[in-house]
C-alpha cells in the first residue's frame, strides 16, 4: 500500500463516522439533559444550546484519552501490520456496523450504549478477519471494558444516592429547608468547581507540562478558583436566591452581580399587574393582521428547529402518574433553587459525555486516517488524534442532539422515575464524577449506563420500589444486551464480504 492509496476508504470512514457522532449526540447527549429538562431546570432548546458548547469543547480539550482505548487495545493491530489497507476497511466497516445500529435503536426510541456499540462492532471485524484470538478479550481490553458496564452504574448510583441522601436528610426534611439549602448552596457550587477544574487541569492536552511538574500549582489553583467561587456564591448569588424566591423580588438573572448594592424591587406580583394593565391598553389599540410566513426562510427554520420544540417533559399515562404519585414532594422553593445548581451540573454532565462518547466516533476515523496518511499501522494504539476530528466530532454530536435528541430524552426522563431539581442534581453529579473519572483512567465507560444507574439509585431513595417504573428499566437493559451483538454481527459480516468476495482481475488482450 501506498500513502493515499484506498481515498475512498477514507472518505467512506468519514462519512459513517460523522453519522456515528450524529446518533451519539440524538441517543447519548440525552444523558446528560434528560433529568435537567425532565424536572423543568431547562427547556428542550436552553439544553440544546448548552451543549452546543459543552460537548464540542468536552471532546475537543479532553476526548484523545479514551479515543485510544476504543481504537487500539481491543483487537491486536499486529495481526495488520503486513496488511495495513485491511485494517482501513476494518475500522469502516465498524464505523458502519455502529452508526447504523445507534440510528437504528435512535429512531426506535432505544437508549443504547454507543460504547456497546463501537466495542461490539470493533471485535466482529477482528473475528472475522483473524478469527476469536485476534481479539484481546483480556482486562487490557474488552474485559477491562466489559467490567465498566457493570460498575459505572453501581458506581454511579453509590455517588448519587450518597449526594441526595445528604441533601434530603441535611436539607429537604428540614422545616427551614430554604436556609438551610441556602447555606449549602457554596458548598455544592463549591464542589462542583473543584472537580470539574481538576479534571480540566489533568486532561486537556495544554496542561500536560504543568500537571506533571507543577503539581502543588495546580492544586493551588482549583483551590483559589473553588474559594472564589464559594465566596461569590455566599455574598451574591445566596442573596439574589433569597430575594427572587422566598421575597418574590422582580430581578433578572443579570441582577445576580449587583444584589448587594441594590435596594428593594417591585414584587413579580407587582410586575404583573403593570404589565398586564400595559396590555388592555394595547389591546384597545386597532391591530393590523399579519400572516405567518411560509416562504422557503421559514420553512427550513421550522424544519432546523423542530427537534427544540418538542414536548418531553408532559407524564402521559395513569401508571406512569402513580409512580411519580408515589414519590416525596419537598418545598417548592427549596427545589426551585437547586435548580440553578442542576444547570450547573448538567453542563459538567455534557462536558464529561463530550470528553468520554467522542472516542465512540473518532478512534476509528484516526486509524483510518492514520493509515491512509502514512500507509503504516501503529501497533501500538497510541497515536496522537487530530485536532481536526475530535472537532468535528464534537459539533456533529450537537447537530445530533438539536434535530433528533428529543425522542430518547422522552425515555430517560419522567418515564424511569419522578424528576425534581434536587433528585436531578444528584443525578448528573453521581453521573458525571463517574464519567469523568473513567476518562481521566482512560476508561470508556458507557454514560447511558451511569446516568440509568444514578437515576434508579435516587429513586430508590424514596424508599419505595414503587418509585421506579422497573418496566422501562428492564426495557432499557434489554437493548444495552442487543446492542453488542447486533453492532458486532454487522461489522463482522460486512468485513467478510468485503475482504473475503472475490476480486475482479482484469487481465490486458
Amino acid at each position: 500500500m501506498e500513502i493515499h492509496d484506498y481515498t475512498w476508504l477514507f472518505v467512506v470512514g468519514m462519512i459513517f463516522s460523522i453519522l456515528d457522532a450524529y446518533g451519539i449526540g440524538a441517543n447519548d447527549v440525552a444523558n446528560s439533559f434528560s433529568t435537567s429538562v425532565a424536572s423543568k431546570s431547562l427547556t428542550l432548546a436552553q439544553a440544546c444550546c448548552i451543549a452546543i458548547f459543552t460537548e464540542f469543547f468536552g471532546a475537543l480539550l479532553l476526548g484523545s484519552g479514551t479515543s485510544e482505548t476504543i481504537r487500539g487495545k481491543i483487537i491486536d493491530l499486529e495481526n495488520f501490520a503486513g496488511q495495513p489497507e485491511l485494517l482501513m476497511l476494518a475500522m469502516v466497516c465498524a464505523v458502519v456496523g455502529s452508526s447504523l445500529w445507534v440510528i437504528f435503536a435512535t429512531r426506535n426510541g432505544w437508549p443504547v450504549s454507543t460504547t456497546h456499540a463501537i466495542v461490539g462492532a470493533i471485535i466482529g471485524v477482528g473475528i472475522s478477519a483473524f478469527g476469536v484470538d485476534s481479539v484481546d478479550w483480556g482486562y487490557g481490553g474488552v474485559a477491562k471494558i466489559v467490567t465498566s458496564w457493570f460498575v459505572s452504574p453501581v458506581a454511579a448510583g453509590v455517588v448519587a444516592s450518597i449526594i441526595y441522601l445528604v441533601t434530603k436528610y441535611m436539607v429537604l426534611e428540614k422545616s427551614n429547608s430554604f436556609e438551610r439549602g441556602l447555606r449549602a448552596i457554596p458548598l455544592y457550587f463549591g464542589m462542583t468547581i473543584f472537580i470539574c477544574f481538576i479534571y480540566l487541569f489533568y486532561k486537556a492536552p495544554g496542561f500536560k507540562d504543568l500537571t506533571q511538574n507543577s503539581v502543588g500549582l495546580v492544586w493551588g489553583l482549583t483551590s483559589g478558583i473553588t474559594v472564589l467561587v464559594m465566596l461569590f456564591c455566599w455574598f451574591f448569588i445566596a442573596p439574589w436566591f433569597r430575594r427572587t424566591i422566598r421575597e418574590d423580588e422582580y430581578l433578572r438573572w443579570y441582577h445576580v452581580f449587583v444584589t448587594p448594592f441594590i435596594g428593594p424591587r417591585q414584587t413579580r406580583a407587582e410586575r404583573n399587574l403593570e404589565l398586564n394593565e400595559r396590555n388592555e391598553k394595547v389591546a384597545e389599540c386597532d391591530v393590523v393582521e399579519e400572516s405567518l410566513p411560509n416562504g422557503p426562510w421559514s420553512k427550513l427554520k421550522n424544519f432546523v428547529l423542530n427537534g427544540v420544540r418538542q414536548d418531553v417533559v408532559t407524564c402521559k399515562g395513569e401508571r406512569l402518574q402513580k409512580i411519580h404519585d408515589a414519590a416525596d414532594r419537598y418545598d417548592d422553593d427549596t427545589e426551585y433553587m437547586y435548580s440553578f445548581i442542576q444547570v450547573i451540573t448538567a453542563s459538567m454532565a455534557s462536558f464529561a459525555h463530550g470528553s468520554n462518547d467522542v472516542a465512540n466516533a473518532v478512534g476509528p476515523l484516526s486509524t483510518i486516517y492514520y493509515v491512509w496518511s502514512t500507509a503504516t499501522v501503529d501497533v501500538s494504539g497510541k497515536t496522537p488524534v487530530p485536532l481536526w476530528i475530535l472537532a468535528m466530532g464534537g459539533v456533529f454530536i450537537d447537530i445530533g442532539l438539536i434535530t433528533y435528541g428529543y425522542n430518547i430524552m422522552r425515555t430517560l426522563g419522567n418515564k424511569i422515575t419522578y424528576h425534581s431539581p434536587s433528585r436531578g442534581f444528584s443525578m448528573e453529579l453521581g453521573s458525571c464524577l463517574t464519567v469523568l473519572t473513567a476518562s481521566q483512567i482512560g476508561l470508556p465507560v458507557s454514560t447511558t449506563h451511569c446516568i440509568t444507574g444514578a437515576t434508579t439509585a435516587v429513586g430508590l431513595c424514596n424508599g419505595s420500589a414503587k418509585t421506579i417504573n422497573w418496566r422501562m428499566i428492564a426495557w432499557c437493559f434489554f437493548s444495552w444486551i442487543l446492542t453488542l451483538p447486533c453492532a458486532g454481527l454487522v461489522a463482522g459480516l460486512l468485513f467478510a464480504f468485503a475482504a473475503y468476495a472475490p476480486k475482479l482481475v482484469l487481465t490486458p488482450v
